[in-house]
């Protein structure tokens, strides 16, 4: 089944992370054309050659960066926006240079992602609309202690989300974001061995979540922040 996706042009940052890979596998196998970014060296091992994706590196915490890279795309239908960054810190414990990197990651990324899709999306040819999806997490929609810094960049995701959905919503470009909790990835298996994980969201299941939200089958949901916690 194709979802309509035949052709179709999608951004993915991060791509290259456990829930990204499983997002492009997802994308490509419905029939999307893939553009994947990238930005550190050590993600390259895992950015395997697929038909119909294309990987570049980007930093998409740099303005110039992030425009010349959309600029360049011929058309674009859908930007999904997984970069990100986690800290964890009592408040005392967290410094003002720390606050500032979880925003400029998680926050200004998705920023300038939703601006450069945006252009790029009503730039192209004929478009009927178009579908953007970004990533806040659980903590931004029910906030816990020891965390205040990526909480706060991720509520940040989520006003970015809804009060862009509003401004685009005479256009057929519809924007949400999924709002994952704890993720199964063998990053979180090492880091917390004695959990229960077959209680956490696999990845493959969000990256299903978020194909819908881009999908052309979308034709209602905006705005919204889906909550994806599996059963933790």
């Amino acid at each position: 089944m194709s979802n309509g996706f035949d052709g179709k042009r999608v951004v993915i940052t991060g791509g290259s992370g456990a829930l990204g890979s499983a997002v492009v596998q997802a994308l490509a196998s419905a029939g999307a054309n893939c553009e994947v970014t990238w930005v550190s060296e050590s993600e390259q091992k895992h950015l395997a050659p697929r038909d119909r994706v294309r990987y570049t590196r980007v930093d998409v915490t740099d303005e110039l960066a992030v425009r010349g890279f959309y600029e360049s795309l011929p058309d674009l239908w859908g930007s999904i926006h997984l970069v990100g960054g986690f800290a964890i810190a009592p408040l005392t414990e967290t410094s003002a240079d720390d606050f500032r990197k979880m925003f400029t990651t998680n926050a200004l990324s998705c920023f300038l992602c939703c601006r450069e899709a945006t252009r790029a999306i009503r730039r192209t040819s004929g478009s009927p609309g178009g579908r953007i999806v970004n990533t806040a997490a659980r903590p931004a929609l029910s906030p816990v202690g020891g965390m205040i810094a990526y909480s706060t960049s991720k509520a940040a995701v989520a006003s970015i989300t809804q009060s862009l959905a509003e401004e685009l919503k005479g256009e057929r470009i519809l924007v949400n974001a999924v709002a994952p909790s704890l993720m199964d990835t063998p990053a979180n298996r090492k880091a917390m061995p004695t959990a229960h994980f077959d209680a956490w969201p696999k990845v493959e299941e969000v990256a299903q979540a978020i194909l819908f939200l881009v999908s052309p089958a979308n034709t209602l949901t905006s705005g919204a922040l889906m909550p994806v916690y599996g059963r933790s």
